[in-house]
């Protein structure tokens, strides 16, 4: 577990698939919340019925949800302004072929403290029943730490409890 020095927020990466019509859910290394192509080549080992789902947090910056179909990677970021500080973020903004804010288009996006800019597939999840408003309001709500925004997906996708038990295996 990584811990980072101001509060105490960790970093984690749960790998969630489905088997005989049952969602679970297990911790993947910490390594790999810095670790883009590592992740995907984690969730592609994971065999599941609709897709493994991947889902990130780094500390309470920022979160990544991964999606890995057959050959196809859909990714979402909760915030590019993380890309400045974390490798992830920039990797994944390298993966959807966005490139990261120069120091002015930063500058803009960090004025308005109440926005978050997220990139990627917000429709990573809506034949799952989570659409792109729903993820787009649930990412851009900057009083929810990125644990709080995944656990909410994760109920509204219908895993929630073997997400919770991944989570407490983290936090203890």
């Amino acid at each position: 577990m990584a811990m980072t020095d101001e509060d105490d927020a960790l970093d984690f990466a749960i790998v969630v698939y489905r088997e005989d019509e049952c969602w679970d859910a297990e911790l993947l290394p910490v390594v790999l919340t810095s670790d883009l192509k590592g992740l995907i080549h984690a969730l592609r080992q994971q065999p599941s019925e609709s897709g493994t789902i991947g889902l990130v947090a780094v500390g309470d910056e920022f979160f990544v949800a991964l999606r890995v179909l057959g050959e196809r990677v859909d990714v979402f970021l909760s915030d590019i302004a993380a890309s400045w500080d974390f490798p992830l973020a920039r990797d994944v903004l390298d993966y959807l072929d966005v490139p990261v804010p120069d120091e002015e288009e930063l500058d803009e996006i960090l004025q308005d403290e109440e926005t978050v800019l997220p990139a990627g597939d917000l429709s990573i999840f809506a034949d799952l029943g989570l659409d792109e408003m729903e993820l787009g309001i649930l990412s851009g709500d900057i009083d929810l730490l990125p644990e709080d925004v995944l656990s909410s997906i994760a109920a509204r996708l219908g895993f929630s409890e073997p997400f919770e038990r991944a989570i407490e295996s983290v936090f203890g």
